[in-house]
């Protein structure tokens, strides 16, 4: 029998496991920037999806809407904070698919930004499918929205990646490491929260909501909608009802 907390940080590097994924598709393939704006419009409907009804509607049953409200807010702040920080430091376009991201030749240090950008958007992700195993088991839902939403991620970043000029060895070697960082955050997520009240978790659980939302607005959308996709909006649709079906079946 294979103990939860191991459990928790497999299920965590297998759903970062689709980040490198995207990255092998990225040299394997010369994909169309529409064609990634069209994955990850997928990627952000799905993400929202799950965050709204998995994540939301499991805190609010568990601590009511002031620890929600708490740990959304919280969230929320501490990932605008941060990014705008990363931003500075040339990690804005972290996850566009053109010509935007900054060279280190361009901005000293924008690198280093783009890999802690990186790992930033993955944490929170991961960290909740670590708490979902809290009850026993974990969410496949959540796991099928993060494995869904690194895809167009990994695609899309290492694509602004190599316009940028960043050698392969940094890519895969970034790309790795936020994948290791995924199983060992799920890890944690369970771990460390495995003993704590019910409303700590809501609180938790919510404060991860607002930083994949925020994360998602601020730098999943203008990839999706940057390059003036006209179905862009209408697969974000169908990404979130897909999650949406799988949250009523009870995954």
């Amino acid at each position: 029998m294979v103990p939860l907390w191991l459990q928790a940080g497999l299920w965590g590097f297998a759903a970062g496991s689709a980040l490198l994924i995207g990255v092998a598709a990225a040299y394997l393939f010369d994909l169309p920037q529409r064609a990634i704006a069209a994955v990850m419009s997928l990627g952000a409907g799905v993400l929202i999806s799950a965050l709204s009804f998995e994540l939301m509607g499991n805190s609010l049953h568990l601590g009511g809407l002031d620890s929600v409200a708490v740990g959304f807010i919280t969230g929320a702040t501490a990932f605008m904070v941060v990014n705008f920080y990363l931003s500075y430091r040339g990690a804005k376009y972290r996850k566009r698919s053109g010509d935007q991201q900054l060279s280190e030749k361009e901005e000293w240090g924008s690198g280093f930004a783009v890999a802690i950008g990186s790992l930033l958007d993955t944490i929170p992700e991961s960290l909740v499918i670590g708490l979902s195993m809290l009850g026993g088991r974990v969410s496949f839902l959540l796991v099928t929205a993060v494995f869904v939403s690194n895809l167009p991620e990994g695609l899309s970043s290492t694509a602004g990646m190599k316009k940028a000029g960043r050698s392969r060895t940094y890519i895969f070697l970034v790309w790795i490491f936020v994948a290791l960082a995924s199983g060992i955050s799920s890890l944690a997520g369970y771990w460390y929260f495995r003993h704590v009240s019910p409303e700590v978790v809501a609180a938790v659980s919510s404060m991860a909501a607002g930083t994949m939302l925020v994360m998602t607005a601020d730098t999943m959308f203008p990839e999706a909608f940057g390059e003036g996709y006209e179905f862009a909006g209408f697969i974000a649709g169908m990404g979130f009802l897909a999650i949406y079906a799988l949250w009523v079946f009870g995954w």
